[in-house]
């Protein structure tokens, strides 16, 4: 299992993921869980995601909704929305990096849990609104490795 931060740390919201996945590291994980900074360019970690039979992908989403709003969706869905998907603006997108790995016959089960930004203004910071909502994504992380029978109480 593969947990990844996407996003751009210097465009505050934009870099929620990346927020999300230090935090994570502060944890205690079973070894079977990783934890990776994935930052803005998915070609980087093309083979960390070719390797996981399951990744979860963190990221900003702008879906429309009310700031601090969270999704969850799985890459299927992703895939079937007529209005596409555009998570944020890293060089590549999760989709591409996904159909990439599926063309070397790799293709980790995919779920997506997003946050709607406030700002995506320059700045290192999160906006309030979405830093509160860190522990939220966190708890549904949780509950995403739960249903896949790892365990997080005696890691």
């Amino acid at each position: 299992m593969v947990i990844r931060g996407v996003g751009n740390l210097l465009l505050s919201d934009e870099g929620v993921g990346v927020h999300v996945a230090t935090e994570l590291m502060k944890t205690k994980l079973p070894p079977e869980v990783s934890v990776v900074e994935g930052g803005t360019d998915g070609f980087r970690l093309l083979n960390v995601i070719t390797e996981a039979d399951r990744l979860i992908v963190i990221d900003a989403v702008r879906g429309g909704a009310e700031p601090g709003s969270i999704y969850r969706f799985d890459i299927d869905d992703v895939r079937n929305c007529p209005s596409g998907f555009k998570t944020s603006v890293h060089q590549i997108g999760i989709l591409e990096v996904i159909d990439l790995s599926e063309l070397i016959g790799k293709k980790p089960h995919t779920t997506i849990i997003g946050i709607e930004p406030k700002s995506l203004e320059m700045g290192m910071e999160l906006t309030p609104e979405i830093k509160s909502k860190v522990p939220r994504m966190i708890d549904l992380i949780f509950q995403e490795l739960e249903k896949c029978n790892i365990n997080l109480r005696n890691p």
